[in-house]
């Protein structure tokens, strides 16, 4: 079993419910503001969610160390880009926004690993 390509399909259904909570759910209690944090953070987080798959396609010959260091740095990146965010919107607590910044710089080093296992995979 490719346990990357199971924890994308997870998250690609969390990032699912995720929008669906703040379209259904959060529209009257959230201010604007907060309901675009929220859903920005769901939209990151669908993103990321299929760039784990992307990865796990990848984890195979000499593609495999750079493809799973990416798989996890998204997955990193999630927890704590689009994490941060849905608490930020749900308590407002500010000090949550200190820990974006942390998500979205790995998201950055995922794509980056992702790239180098693109330029190791044998087609």
């Amino acid at each position: 079993m490719n346990v990357w390509l199971l924890v994308a399909a997870i998250n690609g259904a969390l990032a699912v419910a995720a929008g669906a909570f703040a379209a259904h759910g959060l529209q009257a209690r959230l201010d604007p503001h907060a309901l675009q944090v929220f859903e920005t953070g769901a939209r990151y987080h669908m993103y990321h969610a299929l760039a784990i798959g992307f990865a796990a396609f990848a984890i195979r010959d000499f593609a495999a160390t750079p493809a799973t260091a990416a798989a996890g740095f998204f997955l990193a990146g999630i927890l704590l880009f689009s994490g941060s965010l849905y608490l930020l919107a749900l308590t407002g607590t500010k000090l949550l926004g200190l820990v974006t910044p942390f998500g979205g710089v790995c998201f950055l080093i995922g794509w980056g690993f992702l790239a180098f296992a693109a330029t190791r995979l044998k087609m």
